[in-house]
């Protein structure tokens, strides 16, 4: 199922049917303020290790982000933070950056890094978050990407694309309109300093 969302002015009616999908424990691709991303339900595990397979990991490889609606439900998922870094987030979201914090026991942990870290996002696109205040808790996601021949990433843009290369993989692809080829900006912030580890389409001075 291919359905359409304008970004400017998100139709209330098609993102619940969005949102009802995800929590009816499907997997679905919507837009992000970067990326397209297959997205489910935080407590649906089966979701999770589906869209595992369809890029080629098993659950622990995984590394999966948690999107948010806001600041304020992103720090409902961490564990307390310095006022430097609730200062550094206030002026970076919602945007294209993923933060690695320590996660709280509200993670499940089969959805944290070795070292107990998760990513987060608050990204800059109306749809995403619409579906997130729908479904009410963040979203688990990793970004829809093929590997070629010569073992390149390469990022799918175009949903009408998504839609004919992995409509059959998942329940749903939302169409929020052509979407960025450029990943969000990483930043380490668990272990007190803030790193980037992946220069992406975000810039903020730290």
């Amino acid at each position: 199922m291919l359905l359409k969302i304008y970004n400017d002015n998100p139709n209330e009616r098609e993102v619940r049917k969005a949102a009802d999908a995800i929590e009816a424990g499907g997997v679905i691709i919507i837009p992000t303020d970067t990326l397209y991303a297959f997205v489910c339900g935080m407590a649906h595990k089966q979701a999770a290790e589906a869209m595992a397979r369809v890029k080629g990991f098993s659950l622990k490889q995984a590394k999966y982000s948690l999107l948010c609606s806001s600041l304020s439900q992103l720090s409902e998922y961490v564990r307390p933070m310095s006022r430097d870094l609730f200062a550094l987030l206030k002026r970076a979201l919602p945007g294209p950056f993923t933060f690695i914090m320590d996660a709280n026991n509200s993670v499940p942990r089969h959805y944290q890094n070795q070292n107990k870290t998760i990513g987060l996002r608050v990204p800059d696109n109306n749809v995403c978050r619409a579906i997130i205040e729908a479904v009410g808790t963040p979203l688990v996601s990793t970004s829809v990407r093929l590997v070629n021949e010569e073992m390149e990433k390469e990022y799918l843009t175009d949903p009408e694309l998504i839609h004919e290369l992995l409509g059959s993989r998942v329940y749903m692809v939302v169409d929020g309109g052509v979407g960025e080829d450029v990943p969000s900006t990483v930043v380490d912030c668990s272990a007190g300093d803030f790193e980037i580890v992946r220069q992406g389409k975000g810039i903020i001075d730290m």
